[in-house]
């Protein structure tokens, strides 16, 4: 979808070298190795179960990873201390379940990393994030809490909140599988859009037709490793592996019952 996007520089805004993760003995990630250019989009899809949460959670260090190397914009991402905190900054989360702080304003959620981090000042954090709050779609919202939305509102605002930091690259962890069917959608139109508008992401999702339409590159993944890589149209048309063939076999069973 995007390859007009891709002449920008040569180091990869994430790279992910040879990673291994475990849970005690549970081998999570299996020798990962991944790159994410400046632009693109990147579809992490695959069974349950399969390590691609996981992958996500890897790439800011939500989880610590056993072995191999992750780097962004070709810098080895820091252990711990104020070194990571900076590089998280620069890498936004929007997560399953939204993690909004409950007793804040929505337009406080999405203020409080810029003057906390970026050490904005509150009038020019508040500008931004009600542009931002406008950009998609709640910035009739911003004075009520979280409880106060709608779930897809909710993630909307998450949304904004990871652009007000004007990350690098935003990780989106299976952004749409807390929502109601029909709020799916909204999320997924916001996501759309900055698909468009050249932000590089990296997104898990069970959202196949969405994948299709906006990745430029698919990961499927399976039992902790990634078994194929590769554009959405021969990905989805043509899998090489067995194991491809019947995860698209099953989801397209799933959206036929559906329809009935």
């Amino acid at each position: 979808m995007n390859s007009e996007r891709k002449s920008g520089a040569d180091t990869p805004v994430i790279e992910l070298r040879k990673v291994n993760k475990y849970f005690g003995t549970h081998h999570v990630l299996k020798d990962v190795s991944l790159s994410v250019r400046q632009g693109e989009v990147v579809v992490i899809i695959g069974p349950s179960g399969s390590g691609k949460s996981t992958l996500c959670r890897t790439i800011n260090r939500l989880e610590t990873i056993s072995s191999g190397e992750i780097l962004i914009e070709g810098q080895p991402m820091p252990a711990e201390g104020k070194e990571l905190a900076q590089v998280r900054s620069r890498i936004g989360m929007v997560f399953q379940s939204f993690n909004l702080f409950l007793h804040r304003t929505i337009l406080d959620n999405v203020t409080m990393a810029p003057m906390d981090v970026l050490h904005i000042k509150r009038k020019d954090a508040e500008e931004e994030a009600l542009k931002l709050l406008r950009q998609v779609g709640i910035e009739d919202q911003a004075r009520k809490v979280p409880a106060q939305l709608s779930g897809g509102q909710q993630q909307r605002a998450a949304i904004a909140r990871a652009l007000a930091m004007h990350p690098k690259a935003i990780l989106f962890d299976e952004p749409t599988s807390a929502l109601d069917p029909e709020m799916i959608q909204e999320v997924l139109d916001v996501m759309t859009s900055l698909a468009k508008s050249g932000m590089t992401m990296v997104i898990v999702t069970h959202e196949m037709n969405f994948a299709r339409n906006v990745a430029d590159r698919i990961i499927f993944m399976n039992d902790g490793a990634i078994l194929e890589e590769g554009a959405p149209d021969e990905f989805f048309a043509h899998p090489k592996t067995e194991r491809a063939r019947e995860f698209l076999a099953s989801f397209r069973n799933e959206q036929k019952e559906s329809e009935l």
